[in-house]
């Protein structure tokens, strides 16, 4: 899909919303609970906030008259649907994905994705010929705003879901994962004013449910500062009905996610009583919301311990 002839800056033909049922092209647009869309894919699927972040990425200086071609994939997961942005701009092919948790499988999920789009590419190119088949350059970013504790960056690479370690693997395919919660990355926020006015948003959620005050109030009065401080402005002033939607059914995750912390590490300490530390630790992996480093710190024993554990479990599922 072409979008670089846009007249609004915005990728014109993905559907984020269902109709009104009115011709009215003002009426305030209904939520779709199936469109598997939340505020950060519908806000960088803007042609201009989505080069601008790409921009800020990688040092380049594009702008809204370049031609961008979006392929966007969307994959369900338990609870809350997550979307991939993904889209060609300069023969380099990215997919930006924003999650709330952090998943070690990225490598591998991206590796079906690009094999499909590699797939889509050359199906009618000739690949036993003599010619060599060019294909755009492959990255792969996730922007993480989860709750939990997070490294401004780190590298997850398909190697390290190899069953056999390799020093040299023939295969490698890495993910780039950027913590873009409010105060985090800062170079990058400041060279992205978009994706600071989102951090900034998700923040001003969070401080709000902090105060106590309930949830759709929270929600709505943040959203409201923003536009009052010009913070996404247009963009809230345009989808403000949906993008609080989709943050009630976002935070309900959110709250979800943490009990679910909570009743781990309580179920892990109650049963370490009677069976022992290294089964604390196997609760405590399984539940998935600590790091190596804090679960160790926890229970006073080494990382590699950890590391072994986790070998364990693995074998044993």
């Amino acid at each position: 899909m072409e979008v670089g002839n846009s007249t609004n800056g915005t990728v014109d033909a993905v559907d984020l919303t269902e109709s009104t049922g009115t011709d009215n092209p003002d009426d305030t647009p209904k939520v779709n609970r199936e469109y598997k869309s939340d505020t950060f894919k519908l806000f960088f699927s803007q042609k201009k906030e989505l080069i601008e972040l790409y921009n800020a990425l990688n040092d380049t200086a594009y702008t809204v008259d370049d031609e961008v071609t979006i392929n966007t994939l969307e994959n369900s997961i338990f609870l809350k649907i997550y979307n991939d942005v993904s889209f060609v701009l300069s023969n380099t092919v990215n997919l930006y994905e924003h999650q709330s948790t952090i998943n070690p499988n990225m490598p591998l999920r991206d590796l079906f994705y690009i094999n499909d789009m590699y797939k889509k590419e050359t199906m009618r190119k000739d690949m036993y010929g003599y010619k060599r088949i060019m294909v755009p350059t492959p990255k792969f970013v996730v922007f993480y705003n989860g709750i939990d504790d997070a490294p401004e960056k780190q590298i997850l690479k398909l190697s390290d879901s190899y069953g056999k370690p390799t020093n040299a693997p023939e295969l490698e395919l890495t993910v780039t994962v950027l913590n873009v919660n409010y105060g985090h990355n800062k170079e990058l926020m400041d060279k992205c004013a978009a994706l600071r006015d989102y951090a900034t948003l998700i923040q001003r959620i969070r401080d709000n449910l902090h105060k106590g005050i309930a949830k759709e109030e929270a929600i709505v009065s943040a959203v409201d500062s923003c536009i009052e401080d010009h913070i996404m402005e247009e963009f809230l002033l345009r989808e403000k009905a949906g993008v609080i939607q989709m943050h009630i059914l976002d935070f309900d995750e959110e709250l979800h996610n943490q009990s679910l912390v909570e009743y781990g590490i309580e179920q892990g300490i109650e049963q370490g009583i009677s069976l022992g530390a290294d089964n604390v630790l196997i609760n405590m992996i399984k539940a998935g919301k600590l790091s190596d480093e804090e679960m160790a710190q926890y229970a006073g024993c080494t990382i590699v311990h950890i590391e072994e554990l986790r070998r364990s479990i693995a074998q044993r599922t």
